[in-house]
């Protein structure tokens, strides 16, 4: 397999100062066959990147914690369609945000419908994210609720800003699935994760805390100036959290994320390990919000990110923790495969169809460069172009 295709992509925006590094893996059934590493992982200092460099993969944790959740879902241990509420009582607290009165006082009323485990995992659930929701911006200062940043419990407080059921919208649900991981098995997230998805598929650099050796192969984070330039961007996820974020506090390697998406591309198993039944894996790669759509993410914090939609004019949706797309791409992904991002921009997709995958990282906000959005589908066309 020709891959100099690949490595003149990524070379190409590393030296251009596109992106200050970039690490990108792919693999097909048959296993990795391409790791590429360009440029350093901060401006102004010679540390290359590597193929194992640790970035912050944010939002890329997200279909961990649903693969978590889903595997004490195959133990009875949780449920898609009972309450959330019964394995996560503070729930039965949430109120949908209605709008302020006219002195800025949130109105609150009941939920229509009940929060469930797939609502949560196909954000469906009603919770919104401050970064692309004015109107919880507008409550936590209304009612002194910390930002979800700072993984404090009461950051989960925060309210719908729709009923369950009704549409898509970004936002903490997966935390909450987290926090039910948690309530079901009896063990923090990240040991959870750890037993039962790291240590089988052998992800030993992806970690909510971060190690002595994931210190050592850290990359920075930058911002995209409005000038287009680079700089770099003073910021570490909580490293003293009251809760472990699933969706949305892990550090990691590509080079792990990739064994992560190969168990999903080989129908649950990686390296002899099964870690989820092919039944789960095809529930979980399968349209599950019935007809309702993926919207556009609309900023409502410019510094942290763009507004966001991989393929506009196209209907996309939704499985467990996963976008989907309904037609073919131009970059060739097929109908049906599924993806995500990290707020870093770091990005992935999982073709079932042509047995492909892939993931890309840089360490840049706000998200949805986009340079790096470019380079992520220059990327993915040069291994569609390679096989």
């Amino acid at each position: 397999m020709k891959t100099q295709a690949i490595d003149a992509v990524l070379r190409q925006a590393a030296a251009a100062g596109e992106v200050p590094g970039v690490v990108a893996v792919a693999a097909n059934d048959r296993g990795v066959f391409y790791e590429g590493a360009f440029g350093t992982r901060e401006l102004g200092r010679d540390a290359a990147m590597t193929p194992d460099t640790v970035g912050y993969i944010a939002s890329m944790t997200k279909a961990l914690t649903a693969a978590a959740a889903m595997q004490l879902v195959e133990r009875g241990r949780l449920t898609l369609d009972g309450p959330a509420a019964d394995i996560a009582p503070e729930l039965s607290r949430t109120k949908v945000l209605e709008g302020f009165d006219p002195t800025g006082k949130p109105r609150l009323r009941a939920p229509r419908r009940p929060i469930t485990l797939r609502r949560l995992l196909t954000h469906t659930s009603g919770f919104g994210y401050e970064i692309w929701n004015a109107d919880i911006i507008r409550y936590q200062q209304a009612t002194g609720t910390p930002s979800i940043f700072t993984s404090e419990n009461a950051a989960l407080a925060a309210p719908l800003v729709c009923d369950p059921g009704e549409r898509w919208v970004y936002g903490i649900s997966i935390d909450w699935a987290g926090k039910m991981v948690e309530a079901a098995s009896g063990k923090k997230l990240g040991l959870f994760l750890e037993e039962n998805l790291f240590a089988p598929l052998g992800m030993k650099s992806t970690s909510f805390l971060l190690s002595s050796s994931q210190r050592s192969r850290l990359a920075s984070l930058h911002t995209r100036k409005a000038d287009g330039s680079l700089a770099t961007f003073p910021f570490e996820f909580n490293q003293h959290p009251e809760f472990e974020q699933g969706g949305g506090g892990l550090y990691g390697s590509m080079q792990d994320y990739l064994r992560f998406t190969q168990m999903m591309l080989h129908g649950g198993t990686f390296n002899g390990h099964r870690v989820l039944a092919p039944e789960t894996v095809r529930t979980m790669s399968q349209n599950q919000m019935d007809d309702i759509d993926f919207v556009e993410l609309k900023t409502a914090m410019p510094d942290y990110s763009n507004d966001a939609d991989f393929y506009p004019g196209m209907k996309q949706k939704w499985g467990l923790s996963f976008l989907i797309n309904t037609e073919r791409t131009r970059e060739g992904r097929s109908p049906g495969s599924l993806s995500w991002a990290g707020l870093s921009n770091c990005y992935f997709w999982i073709d079932q169809t042509r047995n492909v995958t892939g993931a890309l990282m840089t360490q840049i906000f706000p998200f949805f460069d986009r340079r790096a959005v470019d380079l992520f589908r220059a990327f993915e066309a040069a291994v569609y172009g390679s096989l």
